[in-house]
């Protein structure tokens, strides 16, 4: 199977992130992907003022471009993420749609940003979001999928949740900020990967955006091994990568941790 990421600059304008975003899937499905991953919230980044007041129902405006982008195209499509609004309040939500435009998966984003970088500045994302409760994979071709989404790259035991389920590809759209994607981006990436003998794609954001903030980019396919087999580096781009599950299968049977573990010890 193979994955085309989009490496967008979203910003506040929703009309415009549409516009680049097509032009992204369009580009990666005349490549042949068979599954397009956005990056979190492709729709529209700003403030969490912007985003709450950005906010949409599902479905709503930019899902049912989706859906009619992944109808079109002829691909699955994972739209990075959007703030979803709901009647309790807003969280940060994945949608993915098949080949024929229908929804297929949803999922909240688990665990919230909720940190202070070196310089002092900080980002309160559970102040604008309710975090999501429960993992999600679906099946897309020959493979179980995984969901998650940026900052749950920091917690192993939802990608051991996700490989307890079936999941063999996990898809993380993003927005690290380049303070902490420079050191901690790729090594997570290729931790979860090995960990769960998995491919992850990941799909950020790069550059400035709201209040002179700025993403890592950097988005990247990690194979069961642990080794990048193709990234973004800077700027607005696109990439396509095969997964192969006889690969997968392999590396499981040289590796056996997920059979390794001491349950009776760890749960």
């Amino acid at each position: 199977m193979k994955i085309g990421l989009a490496q967008l600059n979203s910003r506040q304008d929703k009309a415009e992130n549409l516009a680049a975003a097509e032009a992204a899937v369009e580009r990666l499905a005349s490549q042949g992907a068979d599954l397009v991953l956005l990056p979190e919230m492709f729709n529209h980044l700003g403030s969490d003022e912007a985003n709450a007041e950005a906010a949409e129902t599902i479905p709503g405006p930019s899902t049912e471009w989706a859906s009619r982008q992944a109808r079109e195209k002829g691909v699955y499509l994972h739209c990075g993420s959007i703030i979803e609004r709901r009647a309790d309040g807003n969280y940060n939500t994945s949608v993915v749609f098949d080949r024929s435009g229908a929804e297929i998966a949803r999922y909240s984003k688990i665990h919230l940003f909720d940190i202070v970088l070196p310089d002092g500045s900080e980002y309160r994302e559970s102040q604008s979001i309710r975090p999501g409760d429960r993992p999600v994979v679906f099946r897309c071709e020959e493979f179980t999928v995984g969901l998650a989404i940026c900052y749950d790259l920091r917690f192993p035991e939802l990608f051991r949740a996700l490989a307890d389920l079936g999941a063999e590809v996990v898809l993380l759209p993003a927005a690290f900020t380049v303070a902490t994607g420079m050191y901690h981006w790729e090594p997570l990436l290729r931790a979860r990967a090995i960990e769960n003998g998995c491919y992850v794609a990941a799909a950020g954001q790069w550059g400035q955006w709201a209040r002179g903030r700025q993403t890592y980019g950097h988005s990247m396919v990690v194979d069961p091994w642990g080794t990048v087999i193709a990234q973004c580096r800077e700027g607005v781009s696109t990439l396509t990568a095969e997964v192969d599950r006889d690969y997968l299968r392999a590396v499981r049977g040289r590796m056996p941790v997920l059979q390794h573990r001491r349950r009776d010890l760890f749960g």
